[in-house]
This record gives structure tokens, sequence and C-alpha cells, in this order.
């Protein structure tokens, strides 16, 4: 498998002081504790960046965020790895770099969650106390919900349509596996003690533009960060924020899966839910994992059984094909999870948040004698998404032994300054590290060098399978300006 991907994480943030209540304010001090940036002056550019177009082949109204220089350097931090931290509406956000599979997705996404966690510490230790608190969760308990986004680069010769109809039923029920757990339930739905997702209780039509409000479980934004009449770029907003490894990598994993079935013409389960929207909340209440789903012919069927047909396609599909080790743990993982939660979905617990996050607190609740309406429990469920490792409820299982690991603290520290180099990503981050005091701007599809005497040079970067260590390591070989490079890229 190799397939362009990325994840971006917004984080929620918390002040103590009810004088810092401003959220971007506090998000903007957060992103400027970020270490060991190569490039503290470079701004992002914007190009080729317009969220409004959607991919049923129209604009929406509206104009792109073009913020001046000075604003642009305090909301955009470009990382060494390059990725980028940056303050989006109301939250820090972290992309990471283009990825060229769902276990390198897990480490870089994994590194930007040390990056931001050493933004707080750095914060923290300036003001003298714990003012901030950091959460990598989608919900603020309090009616608001922020996302945790997929990202998967597709040929544009596949219709969207096409990609819905696939989706729709994979989406609304991969949270058996994906689900970071939620404690309570928000958006005016039926009230719940603990549910599966903590996005579910969000989505409110099937196909939309938006992100924000009225949210969809099929995003229809058409920006691909590369050549339009190549690729298309499916932006997935349906997915929780997961703390544990194993959720996060069949997340990823399962969805680039299908991704690759989609781009040759594999064969998938024909699948009708009489109601999607109805249906991802059905699925996250359902601990038992059994309640039936209405299909459009009026027959029913479970959860687990639609993401079996899915995985028995996948396992058609590569008969025929060369399968890498990275999709033969997917398969492998997908099948043994879905068995599990088959016969005893408790047996998970160290595998997928949902199931760990509810041992964690039905075990406290014995203890205490108390309820889920306890506001101690409220506090459980946000703790466990704390980025700071020594509060974070997850990050005490995973040094347990409770929570399994899939990556290596090594791996995690190597992505946090390094660039993967198997996409135009490695070519961003030689950049950065070689000449770092003449980049000007960089943005997924380009790198903008300084040449001296006010010239920018742009370097277009529209092909993401291109730009990697193998095609243009003897770039840098050899050179200490920025004209040298632009000399041998010249034709």
């Amino acid at each position: 498998m190799r397939r362009i991907l990325g994840t971006e994480t917004e984080y929620g943030i918390i002040a103590r002081s009810p004088h810092l209540p401003d959220p971007v304010a506090n998000s903007l001090r957060l992103i400027a504790q970020c270490p060991d940036l190569p490039s503290p002056e470079a701004i992002w550019a914007y190009e080729n960046e317009n969220p409004f177009w959607d991919a049923r082949g129209y604009r929406v109204e509206g104009e792109p965020e073009r913020p001046g220089p000075n604003y642009n350097r305090q909301l955009n931090k470009i990382l060494a790895n390059a990725g980028r931290l940056y303050v989006d509406g109301a939250h820090p956000e972290y992309s990471t770099p283009e990825c060229s599979n769902p276990r390198e997705a897990l480490v870089y996404e994994r590194a930007g969650d040390h990056i931001v966690a050493d933004c707080l510490a750095r914060l923290n230790a300036s003001l003298g106390s714990e003012e901030f608190i950091v959460y990598r969760n989608n919900s603020d308990g309090k009616g608001n919900s922020f996302g945790y986004h997929e990202n998967y680069l597709l040929p544009r010769r596949i219709p969207f349509d096409r990609l819905a109809a696939v989706l729709l039923p994979f989406f609304v029920t991969r949270q058996i596996y994906c689900g970071a757990g939620k404690v309570g339930a928000e958006n005016g739905t039926d009230p719940v003690s603990y549910q599966l997702s903590q996005r579910a209780d969000f989505f409110e039509c099937l196909l939309d533009l938006n992100t924000m409000v009225g949210r969809p479980i099929i995003n229809t934004r058409d920006e691909p960060h590369a050549h339009r009449g190549e690729y298309r770029r499916l932006h997935v907003i349906v997915g929780d924020s997961n703390m544990a490894e194993v959720s996060t990598f069949l997340k990823i994993g399962t969805t680039a899966v299908i991704m690759d079935m989609l781009e040759q013409d594999g064969t998938f389960p024909e699948i009708d839910l009489s109601d999607p929207v109805h249906a991802i909340k059905q699925v996250s209440r359902d601990l038992t994992l059994k309640e039936p789903l209405k299909l459009h012919n009026g027959n029913h069927t479970s959860a687990i059984e639609i993401q079996r047909a899915y995985l028995h396609a996948a396992h058609r599909f590569y008969t025929t094909r060369e399968c890498t080790p990275v999709t033969k743990d997917i398969l492998v993982r997908w099948e043994s999870v879905l068995d599990k939660l088959d016969r005893v979905p408790r047996s998970l617990h160290r595998e997928l948040d949902w199931v760990a996050k509810h041992k964690l607190i039905t075990s406290y609740m014995d203890r205490k004698g108390c309820s889920w309406h306890d506001p101690r429990v409220a506090m459980m469920d946000l703790q466990y998404h704390d980025v700071r490792p020594a509060k974070s409820l997850s990050c005490t299982l995973e040094r347990s032994g409770q929570l399994e690991r899939i990556t290596h603290d090594e791996e995690i520290s190597h992505a946090r300054k390094t660039a993967p180099q198997l996409t135009r990503a490695y070519f961003r981050g030689a950049c950065l590290n070689r000449f770092p005091r003449q980049i000007y701007g960089v943005s997924w599809t380009s790198v903008l060098l300084e040449t001296g005497n006010r010239t920018i040079k742009r370097i277009p970067l529209l092909d993401p399978y291109r730009g990697t260590h193998q095609l243009t390591s003897e770039l840098f070989q050899d050179i200490e300006t920025v004209d040298q490079l632009l000399s041998r890229l010249a034709p």
C-alpha cells in the first residue's frame, strides 16, 4: 500500500483563569511556544486552497482565508517534519505531513501530540503554573464539537457519487472499532449513559460542504492540494480523535483499504441503509453491537455484519493483488477485532478506546459507588484525552501495558524532526533543513525561496508522489545555496 494520506487534529484548550477567556488568543499563545522551528519567519502560502469548492460540481459563496504576513506567522508554524501547527477557528490544530501508508500516518500523528504537549509545557512553565490544559478529544461537553479529519488522495476519475455510496455504510459502522468513547449525549440527541463515538451525535445530514454546523457524514469539500484535473482529496470528518494506537491504525488503515479498492475497481457489498443519519447514532449507542439496522429493502443487518461484508470484499480483492506487510497487518487486525467484538467486546480493552475507557470508568464507579451522572465520571472521560503524559489516563494505561502500542518512542522522536521519505513532504522538509533562512513560505503545493534582492522563486509541488527521497535527494548533494538548487531544477 502506497497512498498519499494524512490527518488533521483539532485540540481543545481550556484556561483555568477567567481572565483568559478568548480561545483564539489562547491557541495563539500555545503554538507560539513551538520549539525547534527551522524557519520561524516563514509564512504559510494559502495558494491552491479554497474550501468553497464542492465535489458535486459547484462553488459556494465565501472567500478563502488570506491573512497578512505578520498575522500569518502567528497563525502558522511550519514544522521540521514538513507538517503544520496552526490555529484554525478557535482551536490549535496539527496537520501531519503527507504520509505514504496508514502506519506512517499513525507515527506522524503521535509526533504531533508530542509537539503540542511540549508547547503546553513551555507555555505553562512561562506562566509559572498549570494555567492551560489541552485535550485531544472532540467535545467540550457543552454542545460544541471540534474535529479530527482524515485525508486520502484519489484519482479524480472516480465519481464522487460512487465514493459516497460505498463509504456511507462503512463510515456509519466503523465506529465499533474506532470510536473514542463518550459519557452522555449532546446536540439535542436522546440521553444515554455511555456511547461508542464522540462525534456521532453531531452528524445531521448525508452529504454537505459544511464542517461546523449541520455536519454531514460525507464531506463534499473539493480541495485536492494537487493537480485538480488528476486528483481529488477525500476529506473525512466523521472520525473521532483516538488515543489508542490500534483504534487509530484501524480507522486510517481500513479506510485506506477501501480507497485501494475504489481506485482499482474492486467489488463492494451492496448495502443501502434506510436512514444513515439515524443509524450512526444508533450504532454509537449500542454497546452490545447487536442492534438491527434497517435497510431500504426492509431487511435488517448489524454494524458488525456490515463491517464483515467490507472485510470479506477486501480479502477477495487482495487474493489477486500484491498485499504489503502494512496491508496484511490491517486485514489481520480488522478480522481479529470484528471476531472479538462479536463474541466478547470487553476483551478488547487493550486495543480499542471505547472499550478501554468504559472499563476504566465502570471500575471507578464500582469502587466509588457513583453513577454515570457523577461529575467525576465526566472528568475521567475528559482526562482520558489529556495531552500531558503525566495526567493523561490513556497514557497511564499505555505505560502500564494496559493499552497496546504499535509504534515505538524512537520513531516518534524521529518523526518530530524528519519528513516522510516517500511523498513530496521529503522535498519540503529537505528545503527547510538545508535553507532555513531562505524559506519565505511553504504550502502543500509549493516551496517559496528567497534568492536575494527581494526576489521569491516558487518551486511547484503539485504531484504528491514526486519530491520523494528517491527522486530528489541527489538535488541536495554538494550544494550550499538556493541558486544552486534552482539551477539543478531548471529544465
